[in-house]
């Protein structure tokens, strides 16, 4: 019984250390239309990110085939705030379900292995592939 108590007094700690990180879901901002704010995020496993529905019409969902290791995809409600936990290291690639043609999508890399295009799937529509080049080059210069 004081083992329990200890181990968990030890690993009480390592769960408060995970982070929060917010996302702004945006109609516009500097890069364009239709933006997540940051469009790329790096985060630890095990770290949150909460997406703020700062602008209405938006929400937070994966992207099929950019949900790494054993993830799994969510999908949050339009107008609605989504926090969600990412424990899988990767590229998680999200995107605005009512404006992904139209290329609102983010990349979180989580664990130290930065994104590349390489990581992009072969069927992402053209404006979405575009936005994520885009997002991949302005990460790469401002590293």
């Amino acid at each position: 019984m004081l083992f329990r108590a200890t181990l968990l007094a030890c690993l009480t700690p390592l769960a408060a250390m995970a982070e929060v990180h917010e996302v702004k879901m945006l109609n516009r901002n500097d890069t364009g239309p239709m933006v997540y704010e940051p469009e790329y995020l790096v985060i630890a496993p095990g770290n949150s990110v909460k997406f703020l529905a700062t602008d209405p019409g938006h929400n937070a969902a994966t992207i099929a085939g950019m949900i790494p290791g054993e993830g799994k995809k969510f999908i949050g409600k339009i107008n609605e705030e989504i926090e969600v936990k990412l424990d899988d290291a990767g590229t998680w690639g999200i995107k605005c379900s009512p404006h992904y043609t139209m290329g609102m999508v983010m990349l979180v890399q989580v664990g130290d292995t930065p994104a590349t295009e390489a990581d992009l799937p072969a069927d992402l529509p053209d404006a979405v592939r575009q936005r994520m080049t885009e997002i991949l080059a302005r990460h790469a210069a401002a590293e």
